[in-house]
């Protein structure tokens, strides 16, 4: 059987951290559905207000209401589930966002799109929250170990390690995506070596969890093996009938070749995954959709000069209007061909893993 993950004084039945999916892929719908389940659902805070009515006119007003209220959604629900908010480092706004995360109840902020360095120092007193942080490296994972117990006297509750594989924004140099020293099989020793100095001296956990490219019971068993705690899951989850995108978002993935998966160079500076379409090939051609920043969601997007709002396009993306949007997705989007409900994927999962285990044990 999967053991248990054990984050902080919280533990969830499944080491199955579903990942947090921008914009409003993942929100109370398929984060109650995966903390039934027995899982960690998270939700992602970016742009999460986007249906509220006064989105338009207040989207920051509407963003914190709404990221307070998917939290409550979802603790209500599932009352002991466990529910994560995924925070990008680049947010404009992260320290508001981190403070309404915490003062909601949400039992983990996992951040990354950069090194959280000051994130314990934003946690309101007497928030229980835990703290994890995501890395792409041991160096990174030595880095945040070290500055948070010099500043804070505390260490993260966990890391998640993500590598190349991943949907979404990466946090790698286009170039090194295909090093065989940045995949996620040589990334996650290196980071549990890292953090093994302070686990040994401070007497602390940090368990630490395998992410990108991982899509089935079998590969959660060799990353458990490996030495992780468990795994985040992005991909697999946007494939179920709870998740929060719309039919034709998700048709996209069941629709999704190998071929189609394509690098992007986002306008916020990072490389990105996504699926070929339509929409990115007129921004290849060159052509500058129009638009105006009623986000300002970004710290790293400078949009005057910016040939199209990624937040819009990945707004319409989820709403299923593809034509004005794409999709991003992970490495692994091609072999999705079916949408199931999230207890038949944990069902399976669990069972590839007690497969890998009996023949591999």
């Amino acid at each position: 059987m999967l053991p248990p993950l054990t984050i902080g004084d919280v533990t969830a039945r499944l080491p199955i951290i579903q990942g947090g999916m921008g914009v409003g892929i993942s929100m109370a719908g398929l984060a109650t559905a995966v903390a039934k389940a027995g899982g960690i659902g998270v939700l992602a805070a970016v742009l999460i207000g986007l249906d509220e009515k006064d989105f338009a006119s207040k989207p920051q007003e509407a963003t914190y209401r709404a990221l307070a209220d998917q939290v409550r959604k979802v603790k209500e629900a599932v009352p002991d589930g466990i529910v994560g908010v995924n925070i990008m480092v680049a947010l404009q706004d992260y320290e508001a966002m981190v403070k309404t995360a915490a003062t909601a109840g949400a039992d983990l902020i996992i951040s990354g799109a950069g090194l959280p360095l000051k994130l314990p120092g934003m946690i309101p007193e007497g928030c229980n929250t835990k703290l994890v942080p995501i890395v792409s490296s041991g160096r990174a994972a030595k880095i945040l170990c070290k500055r948070w117990q010099a500043h804070f006297d505390r260490l993260p509750d966990a890391i998640v390690v993500e590598g190349p594989k991943a949907g979404g924004h990466l946090g790698f140099h286009a170039e090194d995506l295909e090093k065989p020293e940045m995949q996620i099989e040589n990334l996650v020793p290196d980071v549990i070596k890292a953090v093994t100095p302070y686990r040994e001296k401070y007497n602390a956990p940090i368990p630490v969890i395998a992410a990108g490219g991982i899509y089935t019971g079998a590969d959660i068993y060799d990353f458990i093996k490996m030495g992780a705690a468990g795994v985040q899951m992005g991909t697999r989850f946007v494939a179920t009938h709870e998740c929060d995108a719309s039919d034709r978002f998700k048709q996209a993935y069941l629709d999704a070749k190998r071929e189609d998966v394509k690098i992007i160079q986002s306008p916020v500076g990072m490389p990105g995954r996504a699926l070929k379409g339509e929409f990115l090939d007129k921004i290849a051609s060159g052509k500058k959709i129009p638009r105006k920043c009623v986000y300002k969601c970004i710290a790293t997007c400078h949009y005057p000069e910016t040939p199209y709002c990624i937040s819009m396009s990945l707004v319409n993306a989820k709403r299923g209007n593809l034509d004005a949007g794409f999709v991003f997705c992970g490495e692994n989007v091609w072999r999705v061909n079916k949408i199931v409900s999230v207890q038949e994927l944990m069902d399976e999962l669990v069972e590839g893993y007690k497969k890998a285990a009996s023949e591999q044990g």
